[in-house]
């Protein structure tokens, strides 16, 4: 079995591909903002190419089109590496006009979890883990610090849900909810964590189910006089 999905990252989002000793697990928030304006709150960011590929919006219909015929041709899926390269290629050949950076991370059954990161322009590094978008700004001196190889699955999609919720707390452009895939010679594990369960950072506010929460919670004394 061979498996891979990958996510896009534009200047609005937080999307994160870690490795662990036995795969891969991909996460993202769920805000898609047009300008000042968030379009959508609960967006879905990692989506399946194939049976071991995922990619974004007008990329993945070609990316997905390939890999099929790849795979009928060899009789097998394609590995994580061919589709990094595949996508790499469509990003370099039309990257005048594409504003999106990939994140492609999956599992094979010849290299394992594999996390791949393909900026803007084009070209591929392969990386044990991978940010990207306007949220990972917040997070380069945190991975530095919590990073480590051989992490367990646990432990893995830990770092991510908390570096999401960091990037989320940090980052107007990122926010609502956190999804993680995990990738493994097992198969796909799809897991939510919603907004109010996700912990909070210096000086966020209790989540509230409206404004007017806010406005009647009993504020600080007045300073005497």
């Amino acid at each position: 079995m061979d498996l891979n999905l990958d996510a896009p990252h534009s200047m609005g989002t937080t999307i994160i591909g870690v490795t662990y000793n036995g795969g891969v697990v991909l996460g993202a928030d769920s805000r898609t903002s047009t300008g000042m304006y968030v379009a959508n709150r609960a967006s879905d960011k990692i989506t399946q190419l194939t049976d071991n590929a995922a990619d974004s919006q007008v990329v993945s219909d070609y990316v997905r089109y390939f890999l099929h015929q790849h795979t009928i041709q060899l009789g097998q899926p394609a590995t994580v590496k061919v589709s990094a390269n595949l996508i790499r290629m469509l990003a370099y050949n039309n990257k005048n006009m594409l504003q999106t950076g990939l994140i492609v991370g999956g599992w094979d059954k010849y290299e394992g979890g594999k996390i791949y990161g393909i900026p803007l322009g084009g070209t591929v590094v392969e990386q044990p883990f991978a940010i990207g978008g306007s949220g990972s700004s917040y997070l380069y001196g945190f991975f530095d610090q919590a990073w480590k190889e051989n992490m367990t699955k646990e432990e893995a999609e830990q770092l991510v849900v908390k570096a999401v919720s960091l990037a989320i707390a940090r980052d107007g452009a990122s926010g609502g909810v956190v999804r993680t895939v995990i990738i493994n010679s097992e198969g796909v594990t799809r897991n939510f964590y919603p907004g109010d369960k996700l912990q909070l950072w210096h000086e966020e506010l209790e989540p509230q189910n409206s404004l007017l929460d806010i406005l009647n919670a009993a504020g600080p004394e007045p300073m005497a006089i």
